[in-house]
């Protein structure tokens, strides 16, 4: 019986760490129609490069946290990051090509801040703390760094309150937020790990918020593209 229960366990957690996997892949996938516009206009418009930056740093530090030197039955974690973080280097190297000048040296410098930040956060967990310490010291890292990543989209969300419009707030890239978020809740949530399902509750959350705004001003969009009646 209570094997049996274990194997349920087991393939719950295992399901639903692979469908956060599947929809982490399709989040990494969406920003493309954006880079094939600014590849189209050789521009980066007014597209932030900020989220990109901050996932890379969330990919780098969270497959720090799902490599067994820190913690044990992770391994979903540090494939799906892995795998994030070299989408994450493309997109900014191609924002980079085509940002102007400013943009370019910005982006730049956050980007060198972001390894050297990586590469410090190895080396301390590694050389001056053990086995339980490295685990809670890059959990909380992990967590800050989710929230972050989670909260990035802010500044889009600020820009479609301004403008109105969601010209500059992908659907995909909000819906697959959604859906990544609320499966790494769920498989934190079996695995017992706050430093995974808390962070993703808080972006199941902010992603229901994205897809709210996106269905409210889309449609105001298309309501004011519709012909207005002539009086008589």
């Amino acid at each position: 019986m209570i094997s049996s229960e274990l194997d349920v366990y087991n393939v719950c957690c295992n399901g639903v760490g692979v469908a956060g996997n599947l929809f982490a892949f399709v989040l990494f996938l969406s920003p493309m129609p954006t880079f094939r516009r600014i590849i189209r206009n050789g521009s980066t418009e007014q597209f932030s490069g900020l989220p990109y930056i901050y996932a890379l740093l969330n990919c780098l530090i969270c497959l720090w946290y799902g490599l067994p030197v820190v913690t044990q039955g992770m391994l979903l974690v540090a494939t799906v990051n892995s795998i994030g973080a070299l989408f994450q280097l493309v997109y900014i190297s191609l924002f980079i090509t085509y940002a102007e000048r400013r943009k370019k040296v910005n982006m730049l410098g956050l980007l060198l801040a972001v390894f050297s930040l990586f590469a410090v956060i190895v080396f301390v967990s590694l050389r001056f703390m053990g086995p339980s310490l490295r685990q809670l010291f890059v959990g909380y890292l992990s967590v800050a760094s989710l929230i972050s990543m989670f909260a990035s989209p802010l500044f889009i969300i600020n820009l479609v309150i301004q403008t109105k419009s969601v010209e500059f707030m992908p659907f995909y890239l909000s819906l697959a937020t959604f859906l990544m978020s609320f499966s790494f809740f769920a498989f934190g949530f079996l695995k017992h790990d706050g430093f995974i399902y808390v962070p993703n509750g808080i972006g199941s959350l902010l992603g229901v918020v994205q897809l709210v705004l996106y269905a409210y001003y889309s449609r105001k969009s298309k309501d004011s593209e519709e012909p207005l009646l002539a009086s008589e």
